[in-house]
């Protein structure tokens, strides 16, 4: 089950990091473009930001991948998690400094 997940979070950002079949464009069209609560639309909703977001799904679901393969094959399974979790701080520490920039930014 622990892979099934890691596949499928990963699928979902390879699908919207190239924008398959205009599935990103539709994300930011329906999703990030819109306000949450009291919030504006932020990094999320910039081209930049969108594949930022979409590389951290992919390093997610890598760490699960990696969780699942360790199981039978240490090795590989210890070094796509590895992989995954190089990834997810790197891209989580991107997205931090985008939304932070963006929030500072003067609302125009």
């Amino acid at each position: 089950m622990v892979l099934a997940i890691g596949v499928v979070l990963a699928l979902a950002g390879v699908v919207l990091l190239f924008n398959v079949a205009g599935a990103a464009g539709f994300v930011m069209r329906h999703v990030t473009s819109k306000y949450l609560g009291s919030l504006p639309p932020g990094y999320a909703n910039s081209r930049l930001g969108f594949r930022v977001y979409s590389a951290l799904l992919i390093s997610i679901g890598c760490v699960f991948i990696g969780v699942s393969l360790a199981a039978s094959v240490v090795a590989l399974g210890l070094t796509v998690l590895c992989v995954g979790v190089a990834g997810f701080g790197t891209t989580s520490a991107l997205a931090i400094r985008g939304e932070v920039e963006t929030a500072r930014r003067p609302k125009s």
